[in-house]
């Protein structure tokens, strides 16, 4: 006892100024990595080290019966569908439109991931096993997997100097190199020709091997995309018949590549624009279905055409004094559903957040799919009198009836907890991405903020009152020595004095 009053007479001022300084500047430190983390990750750097590294350790002791549990409790979680990217069927022209923006605004509208994410796609489409020894494609298949734009246009130059049959270049030239929309159509109706004189050789030789055949679905995948790409043309030129045509054609067509490329999607929102609304209910008959995949586009314009009966006579205050008839009730129930598959898009639609250009790929349920889908349908919202009020006074009741959004849902399943990193993956930088739900801050965050404050508020106060603040720290460790020195006191009391000579001795 003696001897660490003795050691804290002797401490100085400086000694707790020093102290308290350094604490302050650690937990600063700490507080600063954390929030970094927490804003590019969306969860704690000590959380995610203590579950993942900590309790597992901890945790490895235990019986048979709790581990058999947990593996049973985990494949139910797996039963979940994981987060999965898609190509947005309404993704715009690089050249025409992405570059154009780049122009305005010096900001990159797409991320090396999502770009990286169309170049797989491109080579798993557009090339085959057939294509070895061909010179043209070969340098198509390098080309689409190059980073700098410039060299893959040059590269689509080089491979139709090798052959003017190549179907792949045009459309890389017309993506990349077309600034207008009008020269885009221009070398896609060349690439037409190039793919249907290919799609007609390859047909009549696909059943002479598998070469052939890899060949010929290769050549139906360039001619379905093809015509796609020159039914959008036509919808951003305002050629809306020739577009919706073209789209139902595309409908009709049963290769894989359909399943990829979600061509109704294009349809309904061309027919959308015309306000050709009765069509649109007619091709959400057809896959608006539970067998089917759902996407914001389904969702939200079957919750448009209900809000169309009903909005130019919406009412908030009328409605809550007689309450809702069947009509506005289906309505209602519609924008709940939509809001539940994908809460990020009402923002939106209300602009209540700035919009930017969408992405090549999608996150379903996640915010890159919600400004893909409202950078085409905001305009057709606007379109139907009534409906956007309707929407305002009535989309945020679905989260009452979600109290616990990532742990069950309503009409569909629980909302993936992944959208926010893949989201930030394929959204640039300068867009804010929409968080659902609203994540507190992390306890570890909390913890460091009190802890540098309260050091830092300990070394300004000792740094100015150093005398009574070296008075108030002996005796506050004065006070936390007491219990120990008490519990010393008694294992004296209680083992022999000569207890550690025994134990030597054995």
């Amino acid at each position: 006892m003696w001897d660490s009053t003795m050691f804290l007479s002797t401490l100085t001022p400086k000694f707790y100024v020093a102290l308290t300084g350094t604490s302050s500047l650690i937990s600063g430190l700490i507080l600063i990595f954390e929030w970094w983390y927490f804003r590019k990750y969306g969860t704690s750097f000590i959380e995610q080290i203590s579950l993942n590294h900590i309790s597992p350790w901890i945790n490895s002791g235990e019986n048979s019966e709790n581990g058999s549990s947990n593996s049973s409790s985990t494949s139910s979680q797996n039963n979940v569908p994981e987060c999965k990217v898609w190509r947005n069927p309404l993704n715009l022209y690089r050249g025409a439109e992405y570059q154009r923006f780049y122009w305005a605004t010096n900001k990159e509208p797409l991320t090396y991931y999502d770009m990286n994410l169309s170049a797989q796609d491109h080579q798993t489409f557009f090339t085959c096993e057939a294509d070895a020894g061909k010179a043209e494609y070969e340098i198509m298949q390098t080309a689409w997997r190059e980073r700098n734009p410039m060299v893959r246009i040059k590269a689509a130059h080089s491979a139709l100097e090798k052959s003017a049959e190549c179907a792949p270049a045009y459309i890389l030239l017309a993506e990349e190199e077309a600034t207008t929309i009008t020269d885009a159509e221009k070398i896609l109706k060349q690439a037409l020709k190039v793919a249907e004189t290919n799609y007609r050789k390859s047909q009549t030789m696909q059943h002479q091997g598998s070469l052939m055949e890899a060949q010929h679905r290769r050549d139906t995948n360039v001619l379905i995309y093809i015509k796609r790409r020159l039914a959008m043309c036509a919808r951003r030129l305002g050629k809306l018949k020739e577009a919706v045509k073209m789209f139902r054609d595309l409908t009709k067509e049963v290769p894989p590549i359909m399943n990829v490329l979600n061509i109704h999607e294009n349809l309904i929102e061309a027919l959308l624009e015309m306000q050709a609304y009765a069509d649109v209910q007619a091709v959400l008959a057809k896959y608006d279905d539970i067998s089917l995949p759902k996407s914001a586009t389904i969702c939200y314009t079957a919750a448009l055409l209900k809000a169309r009966l009903v909005a130019d006579k919406f009412s908030p205050d009328i409605a809550s004094k007689r309450g809702l008839n069947t009509a506005e009730m289906a309505a209602v129930e519609a924008i709940h559903r939509a809001v539940e598959f994908n809460p990020h898009v009402p923002k939106y639609l209300l602009e209540m957040k700035p919009l930017i250009l969408p992405p090549e790929h999608v996150l379903k349920r996640g915010d890159s799919e919600a400004i893909a889908y409202a950078f085409f349908h905001l305009a057709h919202w606007k379109a139907v009198d009534g409906a956007l009020n309707l929407l305002h006074c009535t989309w945020e009741g679905t989260f009452r009836m979600l109290p616990y959004p990532l742990e069950r849902g309503h009409l569909f399943y629980p909302y993936p907890t992944c959208t926010e990193c893949a989201d930030r993956e394929l959204l640039p930088s300068f867009h804010e991405v929409s968080v659902y739900p609203k994540k507190e801050l992390p306890f570890f965050i909390i913890f460091t903020a009190g802890l540098c404050s309260f050091t830092a508020l300990l070394t300004l106060l000792t740094h100015q009152y150093p005398e009574p603040m070296g008075v108030i720290a002996k005796a506050v460790l004065g006070w936390l020595s007491v219990p120990v020195y008490y519990l010393f006191e008694k294992i004296d009391s209680v083992m022999p004095f000569n207890l550690l000579q025994q134990l030597s001795r054995i």
